[in-house]
């Protein structure tokens, strides 16, 4: 995520001289604003950020994207307009939608803009406004606290992808009930918002037993109606199983419960009956049947 001094500067590369000085007189005016409780209408530096799209249009194309050639065009007019100019039509497009949002982000930002302000400015704009609200929250203020919750609940509800896409910025990883980061995740997977727009979804997801649950019966569903499943579950769901996620190891075998008292051994100090012969003797002779005839009378 880009400071506002980056931000500004990555803007201000795109502008012509009008824009420029159009930027600067637009957040000078913001950053003077003082908070008007009883004012009857929108400050000036409000105004601005609704109109940023009419003042804000970008002159040229960044360096960065100079050079970047696209796949090149097989028939008609981009055929003979080439790669490189297909790069610069496509970045003049990117920027000609990211910039109004980017000057917009700024001048919440130079405003310091409350919550009562960042929450009237989402109720009453446009979808390209409501981003940038979405946009600027970690830069404002109120990012500590979960003042702007609802409004990105209502972002979540919407179908506009690149408004659920700026709403699970920093300020949803951070104030997001479980639940709710849940099924915000899963509405990204679902609508086909990229996992680069979630922030810290790594972080969210370890461990996280039951969005692997929840991930699971989705995929089952998608699978059962002849439906793909985003190549991304897969990589969110390996995520929430626990570390060391192996097959149990198998039970041994119980060791047998000690003997009550009254069987143990006797003490060591008592010298235990033998059962066996003793050594080097003979055994005692029976007393039943005859003696041996070595003792009997001898007869006459």
């Amino acid at each position: 995520m880009l400071t506002p001094a980056e931000l500004r500067a990555a803007v201000e590369q795109t502008l012509d001289q009008a824009g420029r000085a159009w930027l600067d007189r637009a957040l000078a005016e913001a950053a003077g604003a003082k908070p008007r409780p009883d004012a009857s209408g929108p400050a000036r530096w409000e105004l601005d950020f609704a109109s940023a799209g009419r003042h804000i249009r970008p002159a040229r194309i960044p360096r960065s994207t100079e050079a970047q050639p696209t796949a090149p065009a097989t028939t008609g007019q981009d055929a003979e307009r080439g790669p490189k100019t297909q790069s610069a039509a496509s970045a003049v497009a990117q920027a000609q939608e990211a910039a109004p949002d980017a000057v917009r982000v700024l001048l919440l930002h130079a405003a310091g803009a409350d919550a009562r302000t960042v929450a009237r400015l989402y109720a009453h704009g446009t979808g390209a406004e409501r981003r940038a609200v979405l946009r600027a929250l970690p830069h404002l203020p109120l990012f500590t606290g979960p003042d702007a919750v609802p409004l990105v609940e209502d972002a979540l509800r919407t179908n506009d992808t690149r408004l659920v896409a700026a709403a699970v910025g920093p300020y949803a990883a951070r104030h997001l009930s479980p639940h709710s980061w849940r099924q915000a995740l899963l509405k990204c997977l679902f609508t086909g918002v990229p996992l680069t727009a979630v922030a810290d979804w790594e972080r969210r997801a370890r461990g996280d037993a039951e969005l692997g649950r929840m991930l699971t019966d989705y995929a089952h569903e998608r699978t059962a109606a002849g439906r793909p499943v985003p190549g991304d579950l897969d990589r969110v769901l390996a995520l929430t199983r626990p570390p060391n996620h192996e097959k149990p190891l198998p039970r041994e075998e119980p060791l047998p419960r000690e003997a009550p008292p009254s069987r143990r051994h006797p003490p060591s100090h008592e010298k235990p009956p033998s059962h066996e012969e003793p050594p080097n003797h003979e055994k005692p002779p029976s007393r039943e049947g005859p003696l041996p005839r070595a003792l009997t009378r001898e007869e006459p």
